[in-house]
């Protein structure tokens, strides 16, 4: 039996311009073409300034692929948030 295909998490980081404005919008664009489901947030770092509970739905929505900046910052927001990622789905 197959297992799930993971979700997959696409942060625009629309306040911390860390990802070249070129490279967001080209996997963004990717990810449209691709006619796979994804979630597209605006920004990881102001959703865990807010605790937003939408990480911890998706810390806890089991396999997880993220395309956002810095694994580790990603792993500490997430964090922030009460929401810590599971290492072996995320």
């Amino acid at each position: 039996m197959s297992q799930p295909s993971p979700t997959i998490l696409y942060c625009h980081c629309q306040y911390a311009q860390v990802v070249p404005k070129e490279v967001k919008e080209a996997v963004l664009k990717k990810l449209c073409e691709s006619g796979i489901a994804f979630e597209a947030v605006a920004d990881l770092c102001e959703m865990a300034a807010r605790r937003d509970p939408a990480l911890q739905r998706l810390a806890g929505s089991g396999a997880l692929k993220i395309a956002a900046c810095f694994p580790r910052a990603v792993k500490g927001l997430f964090h922030q948030a009460d929401a810590d990622l599971a290492l072996d789905r995320t």
